[in-house]
Protein backbone atom coordinates (compact mmCIF):
# COMPACT_ATOMS: atom_id res chain seq x y z
CA UNK A 1 0.00 0.00 0.00
CA UNK A 2 1.18 3.06 -0.72
CA UNK A 3 2.42 5.13 2.52
CA UNK A 4 0.39 8.25 2.82
CA UNK A 5 2.28 9.44 5.79
CA UNK A 6 5.63 9.60 3.60
CA UNK A 7 3.27 10.94 0.58
CA UNK A 8 2.19 14.15 3.02
CA UNK A 9 6.08 14.29 4.34
CA UNK A 10 7.26 14.81 0.84
CA UNK A 11 4.45 17.22 0.01
CA UNK A 12 6.12 19.44 2.74
CA UNK A 13 8.97 19.13 1.64
CA UNK A 14 9.34 18.78 -1.91
CA UNK A 15 6.14 20.29 -3.52
CA UNK A 16 4.55 22.74 -0.77
CA UNK A 17 7.86 25.47 -1.11
CA UNK A 18 7.51 25.37 -4.48
CA UNK A 19 3.69 26.71 -4.21
CA UNK A 20 3.78 28.27 -0.91
CA UNK A 21 2.83 32.05 -2.60
CA UNK A 22 0.15 30.44 -4.01
CA UNK A 23 -1.13 28.52 -1.06
CA UNK A 24 -0.91 31.60 1.32
CA UNK A 25 -2.86 33.38 -1.65
CA UNK A 26 -5.27 30.26 -1.23
CA UNK A 27 -5.37 30.29 2.64
CA UNK A 28 -8.50 33.51 2.16
CA UNK A 29 -9.29 32.99 -1.06
CA UNK A 30 -11.41 30.66 -2.64
CA UNK A 31 -12.59 31.42 -6.20
CA UNK A 32 -12.35 27.95 -8.54
CA UNK A 33 -13.47 29.30 -11.95
CA UNK A 34 -14.56 25.23 -12.92
CA UNK A 35 -17.28 22.57 -11.46
CA UNK A 36 -16.00 19.24 -12.18
CA UNK A 37 -18.17 16.39 -11.56
CA UNK A 38 -16.17 13.21 -11.90
CA UNK A 39 -16.29 9.52 -10.67
CA UNK A 40 -15.10 8.28 -7.64
CA UNK A 41 -12.64 5.72 -9.38
CA UNK A 42 -9.23 5.80 -7.94
CA UNK A 43 -7.90 5.91 -11.49
CA UNK A 44 -9.50 9.47 -12.39
CA UNK A 45 -8.17 12.46 -11.04
CA UNK A 46 -9.26 15.31 -12.25
CA UNK A 47 -6.55 17.87 -11.24
CA UNK A 48 -3.74 15.33 -13.06
CA UNK A 49 -6.01 15.20 -16.27
CA UNK A 50 -6.37 19.06 -16.60
CA UNK A 51 -3.22 19.71 -15.12
CA UNK A 52 -5.02 22.88 -12.95
CA UNK A 53 -3.39 24.23 -9.73
CA UNK A 54 -4.75 24.03 -6.31
CA UNK A 55 -7.69 26.04 -6.31
CA UNK A 56 -8.58 26.09 -10.00
CA UNK A 57 -11.35 23.07 -9.53
CA UNK A 58 -14.06 22.62 -7.31
CA UNK A 59 -14.74 19.00 -7.71
CA UNK A 60 -18.07 16.64 -6.67
CA UNK A 61 -16.65 12.77 -6.76
CA UNK A 62 -19.64 10.42 -6.82
CA UNK A 63 -20.13 6.77 -7.88
CA UNK A 64 -20.85 6.88 -11.87
CA UNK A 65 -20.09 10.42 -11.95
CA UNK A 66 -24.31 10.70 -11.20
CA UNK A 67 -26.18 13.76 -10.20
CA UNK A 68 -29.07 13.27 -8.88
CA UNK A 69 -32.18 15.48 -10.37
CA UNK A 70 -33.32 18.50 -7.93
CA UNK A 71 -35.44 17.16 -5.87
CA UNK A 72 -37.05 18.47 -2.28
CA UNK A 73 -34.68 17.11 1.30
CA UNK A 74 -31.01 17.48 1.92
CA UNK A 75 -28.31 16.00 -0.67
CA UNK A 76 -25.17 16.38 -0.41
CA UNK A 77 -24.24 16.45 -4.22
CA UNK A 78 -27.37 19.49 -4.34
CA UNK A 79 -25.60 21.22 -2.02
CA UNK A 80 -22.43 20.95 -3.37
CA UNK A 81 -23.59 22.23 -7.00
CA UNK A 82 -25.81 25.33 -5.09
CA UNK A 83 -22.49 26.76 -3.03
CA UNK A 84 -20.82 26.31 -6.64
CA UNK A 85 -23.02 28.15 -8.30
CA UNK A 86 -24.50 30.23 -6.00
CA UNK A 87 -21.38 31.37 -3.84
CA UNK A 88 -18.34 29.98 -4.97
CA UNK A 89 -19.87 31.91 -9.06
CA UNK A 90 -17.93 28.92 -11.37
CA UNK A 91 -18.87 29.84 -14.98
CA UNK A 92 -18.57 26.29 -16.01
CA UNK A 93 -19.50 22.92 -15.14
CA UNK A 94 -17.65 19.60 -16.44
CA UNK A 95 -19.09 16.43 -16.05
CA UNK A 96 -16.65 13.54 -16.84
CA UNK A 97 -17.16 9.98 -17.28
CA UNK A 98 -14.57 7.73 -17.72
CA UNK A 99 -14.00 3.90 -19.86
CA UNK A 100 -14.19 0.90 -17.81
CA UNK A 101 -16.56 2.42 -15.11
CA UNK A 102 -17.45 0.01 -12.11
CA UNK A 103 -20.96 1.47 -12.47
CA UNK A 104 -21.56 1.53 -15.68
CA UNK A 105 -20.22 -1.90 -15.80
CA UNK A 106 -22.63 -3.09 -13.20
CA UNK A 107 -26.02 -1.46 -14.94
CA UNK A 108 -25.21 -2.69 -18.86
CA UNK A 109 -24.25 -6.45 -17.74
CA UNK A 110 -27.32 -6.37 -15.40
CA UNK A 111 -24.94 -7.21 -12.27
CA UNK A 112 -27.06 -9.20 -9.51
CA UNK A 113 -26.16 -5.74 -6.50
CA UNK A 114 -28.73 -7.52 -4.09
CA UNK A 115 -25.63 -7.69 -1.53
CA UNK A 116 -24.76 -4.09 -2.62
CA UNK A 117 -28.35 -2.15 -1.33
CA UNK A 118 -26.85 1.03 -1.08
CA UNK A 119 -25.04 0.94 -4.63
CA UNK A 120 -28.18 -0.48 -5.83
CA UNK A 121 -30.41 2.38 -4.67
CA UNK A 122 -27.94 4.80 -5.98
CA UNK A 123 -27.79 3.89 -9.39
CA UNK A 124 -30.99 4.16 -9.82
CA UNK A 125 -30.11 8.10 -11.19
CA UNK A 126 -28.69 6.16 -13.96
CA UNK A 127 -32.41 4.97 -15.27
CA UNK A 128 -32.52 7.64 -17.97
CA UNK A 129 -28.79 6.84 -18.84
CA UNK A 130 -30.08 2.98 -19.27
CA UNK A 131 -33.17 4.15 -21.69
CA UNK A 132 -30.84 6.86 -23.73
CA UNK A 133 -28.32 4.04 -24.29
CA UNK A 134 -30.83 1.88 -25.46
CA UNK A 135 -31.96 3.57 -28.69
CA UNK A 136 -27.72 5.39 -28.88
CA UNK A 137 -25.87 4.46 -32.16
CA UNK A 138 -22.82 2.85 -30.97
CA UNK A 139 -19.61 4.79 -31.99
CA UNK A 140 -16.80 2.77 -34.08
CA UNK A 141 -15.52 0.53 -31.54
CA UNK A 142 -18.00 0.94 -28.83
CA UNK A 143 -19.30 -1.94 -26.92
CA UNK A 144 -22.30 -1.51 -24.67
CA UNK A 145 -20.22 0.02 -21.09
CA UNK A 146 -18.84 2.19 -23.50
CA UNK A 147 -22.39 3.77 -24.93
CA UNK A 148 -23.91 3.65 -21.88
CA UNK A 149 -20.34 5.70 -20.27
CA UNK A 150 -21.10 8.44 -23.16
CA UNK A 151 -25.23 8.32 -22.48
CA UNK A 152 -24.92 8.62 -18.85
CA UNK A 153 -22.70 11.64 -18.78
CA UNK A 154 -25.66 13.07 -21.40
CA UNK A 155 -28.53 12.74 -18.89
CA UNK A 156 -26.36 13.78 -15.88
CA UNK A 157 -26.10 17.09 -17.92
CA UNK A 158 -29.71 16.98 -18.16
CA UNK A 159 -30.17 16.50 -14.60
CA UNK A 160 -27.47 19.29 -13.62
CA UNK A 161 -30.13 21.45 -15.62
CA UNK A 162 -32.68 21.02 -13.77
CA UNK A 163 -30.98 22.27 -10.55
CA UNK A 164 -32.36 26.11 -9.74
CA UNK A 165 -29.06 27.92 -9.82
CA UNK A 166 -27.95 25.94 -12.81
CA UNK A 167 -30.90 26.72 -14.49
CA UNK A 168 -30.60 30.37 -14.32
CA UNK A 169 -27.60 30.33 -14.79
CA UNK A 170 -27.71 28.65 -18.25
CA UNK A 171 -30.56 31.10 -18.93
CA UNK A 172 -28.76 34.41 -18.26
CA UNK A 173 -25.76 32.46 -20.19
CA UNK A 174 -23.31 32.88 -17.28
CA UNK A 175 -22.83 29.00 -16.97
CA UNK A 176 -21.76 26.32 -19.58
CA UNK A 177 -22.20 22.66 -19.07
CA UNK A 178 -19.57 20.55 -20.65
CA UNK A 179 -19.83 16.58 -20.48
CA UNK A 180 -16.48 14.26 -21.25
CA UNK A 181 -15.42 11.32 -21.28
CA UNK A 182 -11.75 10.02 -19.85
CA UNK A 183 -10.28 7.37 -22.16
CA UNK A 184 -7.73 5.58 -18.99
CA UNK A 185 -5.33 3.60 -21.40
CA UNK A 186 -4.72 6.16 -23.61
CA UNK A 187 -5.28 9.52 -21.88
CA UNK A 188 -7.64 10.85 -24.48
CA UNK A 189 -10.88 13.09 -23.77
CA UNK A 190 -13.56 13.31 -25.70
CA UNK A 191 -16.04 16.09 -25.62
CA UNK A 192 -19.70 15.03 -25.90
CA UNK A 193 -22.17 17.13 -28.15
CA UNK A 194 -25.39 16.94 -25.44
CA UNK A 195 -28.23 17.22 -28.41
CA UNK A 196 -26.47 14.43 -30.88
CA UNK A 197 -24.70 12.54 -28.11
CA UNK A 198 -21.32 12.92 -30.50
CA UNK A 199 -18.38 13.13 -29.51
CA UNK A 200 -14.97 14.41 -30.63
CA UNK A 201 -11.50 14.79 -29.41
CA UNK A 202 -11.36 17.76 -26.81
CA UNK A 203 -7.49 18.21 -27.75
CA UNK A 204 -5.07 16.95 -30.23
Amino acid sequence: MHDLAEGVAHFQRGVFPAKAARFRHLATTHRPSTLFISCSDARVIPELITQSEPGELFVIRTAGNLVPADAPGADGVAASIEYAVAVLGVSDIVVCGHSGCGAMTALADDHDLTALPAVAHWLRHADASLARAASAEPGAGEDKVSVLVRSNVIAQLANLATHPYVNRGLAAKTLTLRGWVYDIATGAVDQLDPRTGSSAPLAA
